[in-house]
């Protein structure tokens, strides 16, 4: 006889979620922008749909915190623990706090933010994560056959800033070559009023024979204020010379471009 396991599953951030089998739920957009200046609100739609060919989900929505760490991961908190938090300026309909969506049904959601008339923080910029949750786990069979309880939960970052919040500027602060971990460590910070997305391009140069080599570009996502630390792999195959990186973050327009240069010997 097969076990029966119970299993709850967390995809937060994301767009689309499911278990092993046909039981799941998509919520989108996976990011809502809001734009507005103190006392006064706006609202966006979200899309809740049951992506389940037989089951009948109940559905609940709550919120939280969030924030990236130093390496550019999400950090999820309670709602209202984080300075930067806005999750108590976020309302929703009593009707859609709770709801049950049948196989293929979707619904859609307001989501109001209304920054308070006096802010005490003088923050620029806010954020908050709305959660989508499961409530009532249904049978699922995983990879091995075994049969097991799933339930899901699916989450949108939210962010706000204000209308006057619109200086972009990423700023490099060092860049080091790890040795034992055969990386470039690139330091860099928002030092800017708003949130700042992008990608880091690499490119090394044999320096000599000449030889370039361009690595994949990494995309990257900051809040203002945030110092990260991002590590670029160097190739496996990347042969034993010395070389120049040129690292550039592009986060915008040709205007928006911030450039550094590294040399190392790769032993």
């Amino acid at each position: 006889m097969n076990k029966l396991f119970f299993f709850f599953l967390t995809l937060s951030l994301c767009f689309f979620c499911k278990g092993y089998g046909q039981t799941g739920v998509s919520v989108s957009p996976p990011r809502l922008y809001f734009d507005s200046d103190s006392g006064n609100s706006n609202t966006q739609k979200i899309t809740v749909t049951n992506v389940s060919a037989k089951n009948s989900l109940d559905l609940a929505v709550s919120l939280g915190d969030w924030e990236y760490d130093n390496k550019g991961e999400n950090m999820m908190y309670p709602a209202n623990t984080r300075p930067t938090s806005c999750a108590s300026w976020v309302t929703i309909k009593k009707e859609d706090n709770y709801f049950t969506l049948a196989p293929g049904e979707r619904k859609e959601i307001d989501v109001t933010i209304t920054a308070p008339s006096a802010l005490t923080d003088h923050l620029p910029a806010h954020t908050a994560v709305l959660y989508v949750s499961q409530m009532n786990p249904v049978d699922d069979i995983d990879s091995k056959g075994a049969n097991i309880k799933v339930s899901i939960r699916s989450g949108i970052k939210l962010f706000h800033k204000l209308t006057s919040a619109k200086s972009k500027k990423l700023e490099i602060q060092n860049m080091v070559y790890g040795k034992s971990q055969k990386t470039i460590n690139l330091f860099f910070e928002n030092q800017g009023d708003v949130w700042v997305d992008g990608k880091v391009y690499t490119d090394l140069v044999n320096t000599q024979n000449g030889k370039k080599i361009t690595l994949d570009p990494i995309v990257f996502y900051t809040m203002p204020g945030n110092k990260r630390e991002m590590d670029i792999p160097l190739p496996s195959t990347l042969e034993k010379d010395k070389y120049t990186a040129s690292v550039m973050i592009d986060y915008g327009d040709s205007n928006n471009l911030e450039l550094g240069e590294l040399n190392f010997n790769y032993e």
